[in-house]
């Protein structure tokens, strides 16, 4: 069996922490792992294959990272050079499992979900695939806790051998009173986005269901790239593809769907009321995380990335400090997070988009501060990696060392330089950036020029393919 992993999202109603191009998935909000992190291991606990990791492709550094830092690796990192939905991401993941001549089963799940009983979810994993291997599109149910008004339901239809049931009909996301009436019910399960399926099978079904969308993913795949370690897809060919889910694809549509309950206390932490129920709590059921002082207060969420954050005789709040922003929100208004975020992309703002400290393949860079034709950074580089050779049209550069030794090029000089040692990059000369050392290579670039963005780089070599 091979696990898919769907590393897609933005988890927006996380956000000021959640961002697109650092989104929730690469955070650790559950244990000292990452939410992928998390998602990996559990896989191999349960003695499953290496993955296909499916993500967008401005995530694919991270995703690697995030392989390498827990010791695992993916069968193949698949990019998507635009977001659409699950059906074509799963689709494309199916053709490359097949490439080696089998038809294996496909494990399919989202890459920031919390399951902790392990023993529930090998139980339930072992069912599906029974299912699965009889030819069955199967889903995994998860019983419910409390009538959520967050998530799809699955109405149960007719027992199956194998502790499985047919579907008798998905339903969408409910308001209070309906979900109430399912949960009393005891017909109802949360849909969870993870399935389990024949690759062949997966792909009859959207042959039957979408053939233009499949026609458009096998052109995708036929004509992708294989880079470093990534598969890309084309967009031209995959941007064609419909923007729908496995479940308006396929799901309600199979003659062969069931549905197997899963009660393994999952979580999707969709929303941050969801991170505070998962998270440790002090004896006034507040969760503080970071530099936190509290006094008088209940049942509250509170994290501070880099400051101190104090909270007086409140109750039920949501607060998130972060670099460039801070979220204060009632818990019951968590679900509309997404539509500050909206607003925030209506006014073309930085933060809607991307933190303060920016990821690349080679390290991470903040930006300190910025001014009308100023700006300073913090940069730092991996021992063993470097910046793209490249040069700026409208800015120069001061580097100056702090920590370990630095590779400059510049220009026509190759030279070493160390700590408290600063070098001047003009405008327009050529220039790149490399830590040939063992330690975090640490410097501070004050630029200074007309125009301060980042689309003024024009590179000219680059280890990580972005020429």
């Amino acid at each position: 069996m091979i696990p898919i992993i769907l590393s897609g999202g933005s988890g927006g109603r996380l956000w000021p922490l959640s961002r697109p191009l650092y989104p929730k998935q690469f955070l650790a909000l559950h244990s000292d792992k990452t939410l992928f992190q998390e998602t990996v291991y559990r896989l191999k606990q349960l003695g499953l294959e290496d993955p296909i990791v499916v993500c967008n492709e401005e995530h694919r550094f991270i995703v690697a990272e995030n392989m390498q830092n827990i010791g695992y690796k993916a069968q193949d990192i698949v990019l998507e050079p635009i977001g659409r939905n699950t059906a074509p991401a799963i689709a494309a993941a199916a053709l490359i499992a097949m490439q080696k001549g089998q038809d294996p089963l496909l494990m399919v799940l989202p890459a920031d979900h919390i399951i902790e009983d392990m023993k529930a979810l090998a139980q339930a994993t072992k069912t599906a695939q029974e299912m699965a291997e009889q030819g069955y599109m199967v889903t995994f149910g998860i019983t419910p806790t409390e009538p959520h008004t967050g998530y799809g339901y699955i109405e149960i239809g007719q027992a199956l051998e194998s502790e499985a049931h047919e579907i008798a009909a998905f339903k969408e996301k409910p308001d209070l009173q309906t979900a109430e009436g399912f949960v009393q019910s005891g017909k109802y399960l949360w849909n969870s986005g993870m399935f389990c399926f024949k690759a062949s099978r997966y792909l009859s079904e959207i042959e039957a269901h979408q053939p233009d969308l499949l026609a458009h993913v096998k052109e995708a795949v036929k004509n992708a790239r294989y880079d470093l370690d990534f598969i890309r897809l084309p967009q031209d060919e995959f941007e064609k593809c419909a923007d729908i889910s496995i479940d308006y694809a396929v799901m309600e549509h199979t003659q062969k769907g069931c549905v197997v309950a899963l009660d393994a206390q999952w979580n999707d932490i969709g929303s941050w009321d969801a991170v505070w129920a998962v998270s440790p709590k002090d004896s006034d059921e507040n969760v503080c995380q970071g530099d936190v002082i509290v006094r008088d207060s209940h049942n509250n969420f509170i994290h501070s990335q880099d400051k101190l954050v104090t909270v007086l005789g409140v109750d039920n709040l949501i607060v998130v400090d972060t670099q460039d922003a801070l979220l204060v929100a009632d818990k019951t208004k968590v679900q509309d997070v997404k539509l500050i975020v909206d607003q925030l992309k209506v006014m073309q703002r930085s933060e809607a988009k991307h933190h303060r400290t920016v990821y690349r393949p080679w390290g991470h860079y903040d930006s300190i501060c910025h001014g009308e034709r100023d700006q300073v950074k913090r940069i730092s580089v991996k021992p063993g990696a470097k910046l793209s050779l490249q040069k700026h049209n409208h800015r120069s550069e001061h580097w100056v060392i702090v920590k370990g030794t630095a590779k400059v090029t510049k220009g026509e000089e190759s030279f070493l330089l160390t700590e408290n040692e600063s070098v001047y990059i003009p405008l327009g000369i050529v220039h790149a950036l490399e830590n040939p050392g063992k330690i975090m290579l640490e410097i501070i670039e004050v630029q200074t020029g007309s125009y301060l963005g980042e689309d003024d780089i024009i590179r000219l070599e680059d280890l990580y393919g972005r020429v």
